[in-house]
């Protein structure tokens, strides 16, 4: 009998193409036709299978692409006999002081910045499904800050629990989170790199200042150029340094073609977002989800999650469909971590009821956005009703009766800001990044739509 280890299990599913179905991370499907891609692309290189998609017409030639294929290339050929050893973890040696950290000479990574639907994140994962190495992870950047605050709480709280019997010792628990992620991988491929969060804004300059001491390769995708990351973001002048750490590490190339090929291969064939002023959504939207039913083994019936100690309720599931409304998923005070979890359960996510959105609503917004990009990156499938067709879901115009809300007034004070101070300008207040990031929300609906988006899931089924 082959006994397999938790270890010869993972190294076991490198070897197989990465699904995006858990917490923006790729998993491994054999049997799906994902699978067969990422296998024919291993160990080939990354011109090569761009070559070959042109070739078999899965792409349209594009000079842009190309020329980031290009650099993606020389990033493959940097990394062919580069493979840094493992950091030597424990807790002893996290609480131990004072001694110097050797700092690894890697290859420099790629920072892919441009316009939403170019191929930023197609020409990525045909890079990371290029590479082979057991100590590769690719993953979205909001679930991977999401990780990295688990992992410093559960570290935070080791270290008082083996402190609390001996004199407290300063501790930075940032260092030891760094030295596990690279453990795990020395190659991380970032999707949507993005900052609008303050906490994460205030450790990425120590956090990744780690890694890349410690080896670690960044290949990341972004709509923002590194200098423009939180722009006006509250406190920034203590996040800029990272930017230099970030440019200094990562080669940076821009891909704007001007063309957005998630709507351009819509062709109007879109059955699973109704405009409510366009006919009656709720009936479309009560048919489709009986269909969806018929292909669960499971009943109707309300479903509750017990996440980070808190119950998240949702009054109609069927299996592993939920039929939810927009009050329902953002509303609630959900954060990036609930939605994961949502994408981890369901493969399809009825969304009732969207109004149009705008600055007054910007905590919805902010959710809505979020809650987009996770069920995104994962592949679930979306069906929605809405007030208004999807390019015309956010409107940019200040309400009159506009005013901060109670969780931006308590932000406020933690941080000693006023409306009238120099960071009054923030996103904080004005929208600035709700209104830069709708675009690629709009252009993932559009996507999500698509017949082609959803016979992934068929065929996974």
């Amino acid at each position: 009998m082959l006994l397999l280890t938790k270890v010869s299990i993972s190294r076991l599913l490198q070897h197989y193409v990465a699904w995006p179905l858990v917490a923006g991370v790729r998993f491994y499907c054999p049997n799906s036709p994902a699978t067969a891609a990422a296998l024919s692309s291993l160990g080939k290189q990354p011109l090569e299978v761009l070559q070959e998609k042109l070739a078999n017409n899965e792409i349209q030639p594009d000079p842009h692409q190309h020329r980031i294929t290009e650099a993606l290339q020389l990033v493959y050929n940097s990394i062919q006999t580069y493979s840094p050893p493992k950091p030597s973890t424990g807790i002893g040696k996290w609480f131990s002081f004072g001694k110097g950290t050797r700092k690894l000479d890697a290859p420099k990574g790629l920072y892919i910045y441009g316009s939403v639907g170019g191929g930023k994140t197609m020409l990525m994962d045909m890079f990371y499904d290029c590479c082979v190495s057991d100590r590769k992870r690719r993953v979205h950047f909001n679930s991977f800050m999401t990780d990295v605050h688990a992992k410093i709480h559960d570290i935070k709280s080791k270290h008082v629990r083996d402190a609390s019997n001996s004199k407290p010792q300063p501790f930075d628990p940032i260092k030891p989170v760094a030295e596990l992620i690279t453990e795990d991988s020395w190659l991380i491929c970032f999707d949507e790199f993005q900052v609008t969060d303050i906490a994460d804004a205030m450790i990425l300059k120590r956090l990744f200042t780690y890694l890349f001491d410690n080896g670690v390769i960044v290949v990341a995708t972004s709509n923002r150029a590194p200098d423009d990351l939180y722009k006006n973001g509250l406190q920034r002048s203590n996040f800029v340094p990272f930017i230099g750490v970030l440019k200094s590490h990562c080669n940076v190339v821009t891909l704007d073609s001007g063309v957005d090929y998630r709507t351009a291969a819509l062709k109007g064939e879109s059955k699973h977002y109704f405009d409510k002023s366009q006919g009656d959504a709720n009936a479309a939207m009560d048919k489709l989800f009986k269909v969806l039913c018929s292909q669960e083994n499971d009943m109707i019936r309300p479903k509750t999650f017990t996440h980070f100690g808190r119950n998240i309720t949702f009054a109609k599931t069927c299996g592993q469909v939920l039929d939810s409304t927009f009050e329902e998923l953002c509303d609630r005070p959900h954060g990036a971590s609930d939605f994961l979890q949502i994408s981890q359960f369901f493969h399809t996510v009825l969304i009732r009821d969207i109004p149009q959105l705008n600055l007054k609503l910007k905590s919805q917004t902010r959710r809505f956005i979020t809650l987009i990009d996770t069920l995104y990156d994962s592949r679930v499938r979306v069906v929605v009703s809405a007030d208004v067709p999807y390019k015309h879901l956010f409107s940019n115009e200040k309400p009159d009766d506009m005013h901060t809300s109670d969780e931006h007034r308590m932000l406020m004070d933690d941080l000693k800001i006023t409306k009238e101070s120099t960071d009054a300008s923030s996103n904080l207040f004005t929208g600035e990044e709700e209104l830069f990031a709708f675009d690629r929300t709009v252009s993932r609906l559009a996507e999500m739509q698509s017949a082609e988006y959803w016979t992934l899931w068929e065929k996974h089924r």
